[in-house]
């Protein structure tokens, strides 16, 4: 089946997602889409599933001309699409699952999960799912389920199957398998329009690759292509892919975590006896499939959750207890890993938020009466700085892009003296350009003496940063290992198993003894 994107144009207002985009998928073949966040590839995606109605232009299949009011047209015409996010029912098996918006009857009001089953069988035998029909998906790792989403595609015959940032919740070696299956399903003469950001996997998996930049197609390139190439193409100039830093030179540790537990409302633990250290000098990166209390981590050293037991000391003083404003006054620059709910405050402007934790405070402040002239002037240093692309420091904050927006909270929270730096996704949605300027400003912290945390579910960000790597599993430390520790050892931790040289949950990078 050979599908054909001709002309698509998607506009919201005024605003141009898809700008007269252009794109074959023949049978049998792997057609990357790839772009950073906010280029527009799901945008466009969700066009070809009738989720949206194009502006313009025209979707063809087999070269004749189709139309589709909804995601149940495009899966009549044999299109299946496996979201970044997941639409499963957590309570409902495997079987139920699939049979959603597809159910057959054996009778009035009984579902035919029987037919359901046995398909669900042959098509994890052919390609080796290994998936129980009768599981329930909240029981089940998230590998499989993504696979449970394929399978729901395959047991409606799709022919063109959308995977859209498919490796975004996946171990190293789930990706590996992933990919194998792709394979698999081109191999067997399934079309595949493969969706990433990220280069190593396009390249390891596709056929061709259509490179698109602010909504349109900028290039298309072959897998052979060098990921220099490929990021230019991103980004529409040249990049550096690899970080040039220095050993680190670890002085004292001054900051430490020690059996911190942190309970939900219902009693469930969200993050079970974890203890380490950071020292003035170093990066550790906090490593694992998102999900596995990695939030709750930097919520409770932050103060921000409740249920928290433990100690954490910066510098010998205790935080736990201690109000947000008091841990941020005390030394601590934070930036969260959802900007727009916690990092900013999108009404006001640019200028505003480059102080938000300083603006009662000299020189932006004097007495209850704030400086405008001198928080201006910040502003324009910062945003020339960061390179913020912005038309001033007037400008609300929630109209720049999600790239920008992180640079402003980067730029904020690296702007006083530190005594720890905690940086949560510090990159998520920012460019290959802006990724290698701010992976600089987070060593150049690092060289200036200050203990830093960064906590990504980016593996290539992992290593890229890290001095040492913690990897956290179900909220339990798996262990703590060097910065250079292979992808697949840390692929396997990142699934819950120990490593050789990884320290148990319950000890520190010294080796102590915390039980």
């Amino acid at each position: 089946m050979k599908l054909e994107l001709r002309g698509i144009t998607k506009r919201f207002g005024s605003f141009t997602a898809n700008d007269h985009i252009d794109v074959v998928v023949e049978s049998g073949k792997v057609h990357a889409l790839l772009g950073e966040n906010g280029a527009g590839k799901s945008t466009l995606m969700n066009v070809l599933f009738g989720l949206y109605e194009a502006t313009e232009g025209e979707i063809l299949i087999d070269d004749s001309p189709v139309r589709f009011n909804g995601p149940g047209d495009a899966m009549a015409a044999g299109i299946g699409m496996v979201h970044q996010h997941f639409m499963l029912v957590p309570v409902f098996t495997v079987a139920e699952n699939v049979a959603l918006g597809d159910e057959s009857t054996r009778g009035p009001g009984v579902l035919d999960l029987e037919t359901t089953r046995r398909r669900i069988r042959e098509i994890s035998d052919r390609y080796g799912f290994h998936v129980d029909p009768d599981a329930l998906v909240e029981d089940l790792p998230v590998g499989v389920q993504q696979r449970v989403e394929i399978i729901k595609a395959l047991v409606r015959n799709a022919r063109i199957l959308i995977l859209d940032e498919p490796t975004a919740v996946l171990t190293p070696q789930e990706t590996d398998e992933l990919l194998g299956i792709i394979g698999q399903l081109r191999d067997s003469g399934t079309a595949i329009v493969f969706i990433s950001h990220k280069l190593r996997e396009v390249k390891a998996i596709s056929d061709t690759i259509t490179v698109i930049r602010r909504g349109k197609v900028v290039g298309t390139a072959d897998p052979t292509a060098s990921t220099t190439e490929l990021a230019s193409l991103m980004v529409g100039r040249s990049v550096m892919l690899s970080l040039d830093k220095a050993p680190a030179v670890p002085g004292e540790e001054t900051f430490r975590v020690e059996h911190l537990t942190v309970l939900s409302d219902t009693g469930q633990r969200l993050l079970d006896d974890v203890s380490f250290g950071i020292s003035r000098g170093e990066i550790l990166a906090v490593a694992g499939v998102q999900g596995n209390g990695q939030t709750e981590l930097t919520e409770a050293i932050m103060g921000l959750l409740g249920h928290v037991s433990g100690s954490v000391t910066l510098e010998g003083r205790q935080l736990v207890g201690r109000s947000v404003k008091q841990i941020i006054r005390g030394g601590v620059g934070f930036v969260p890993e959802d900007r727009s709910t916690d990092g900013l405050v999108g009404t006001f402007t640019v200028a505003e938020n480059l102080v938000l934790n300083q603006y009662d405070r000299a020189p932006f402040a004097s007495g209850l009466g704030m400086k405008p002239a001198v928080i201006a002037r910040n502003a324009d240093e910062k945003i020339g700085e960061y390179d913020i692309r912005t038309q001033g420091g007037q400008i609300n904050v929630g109209t720049l892009s999600g790239g920008n927006q992180q640079k402003v909270v980067m730029a904020r929270e690296l702007s006083r003296p530190l005594k720890l730096f905690i940086a949560s996704q510090p990159t998520r949605g920012v460019d290959v350009g802006s990724i290698e300027f701010l992976h600089r400003r987070i060593i150049a912290e690092r060289d200036a003496g200050t203990p830093v945390m960064i906590v990504s579910t980016e593996l290539d960000e992992v290593t890229e940063l890290a001095d040492r790597i913690a990897v956290l599993y179900k909220g339990r430390l798996v262990g703590i290992v060097p910065g250079d520790t292979p992808r697949d050892v840390l692929g396997l931790m990142m699934a819950g198993a120990a490593s050789d040289g990884a320290a148990p949950h319950t000890t520190d990078q010294t080796g102590t003894d915390h039980d």
